[in-house]
């Protein structure tokens, strides 16, 4: 599959580079997406929330009442989860939600995730560039000349550039990223991912030298 090469501008450069098919042309593995989104997602979970149980409410340990002759249920402690103020029953303890996903499936849902966006035209590639300073405004009006301005975009750079990332921070849909970081969570969440012309052979070689 070819792309057209484009500048930040939005013009064509003439140039095209060519999807290699082993990342970018494969048939997608859905099972693999989910597992690798699933992972994901439990990694951002802190796992730090924390109920009071009954062990852990300070009161009197004194039965309130007597066992029988009362009418009523029997009772052997304030701090029951039946009663005002008592601790909570069967509630959240810290715990960690990390799973452990074998290395062979993560790159299989990387391709899967890269080829659905192939197969649906929704992979843009950029001439190299650079901008002078970091300054938002200049990233909004590359998106707006890409006519990309109302879409998700996630922009791969061949490595980090900060006056690029530091002008994509503030803006709510627009991500940034690096070759050797993407993930299959970032591809799927974007309505449009953007190369640059120099990321594209780095993607394609960690993805292959890892199969």
């Amino acid at each position: 599959m070819n792309i057209a090469v484009r500048k930040n501008t939005g013009e064509d450069t003439g140039r095209k580079v060519k999807l290699n098919n082993e990342i970018f042309g494969i048939t997608p593995n859905d099972h693999a997406i989910y597992l690798d989104v699933k992972q994901y997602l439990a990694n951002q979970r802190q796992g730090t929330h924390k109920a009071k149980e009954r062990s852990d409410i300070v009161g009197s340990t004194r039965k309130i009442k007597r066992q029988k002759g009362s009418g009523t249920a029997r009772a052997g402690s304030i701090k029951s989860p039946l009663f005002r103020g008592g601790g909570r029953a069967f509630g959240p303890r810290p715990r960690d939600y990390s799973f452990k996903l074998n290395k062979k499936s993560k790159v299989l849902a990387r391709k899967s995730a890269l080829s659905y966006k192939a197969k649906e035209k929704n992979i843009s590639v950029l001439e190299d560039f650079q901008f002078e300073a970091p300054k938002t405004k200049a990233f909004v009006i590359m998106l707006s000349d890409l006519s990309l301005a109302d879409k998700k975009t996630l922009l791969v750079l061949p490595e980090n550039i900060t006056n690029i990332y530091l002008s994509s921070r503030n803006l709510k849909k627009a991500s940034v990223t690096t070759a050797d970081r993407i993930n299959t969570y970032d591809v799927v969440n974007a309505d449009e991912l953007v190369f640059f012309e120099s990321s594209i052979k780095k993607v394609e070689e960690l993805l292959i030298s890892k199969t």
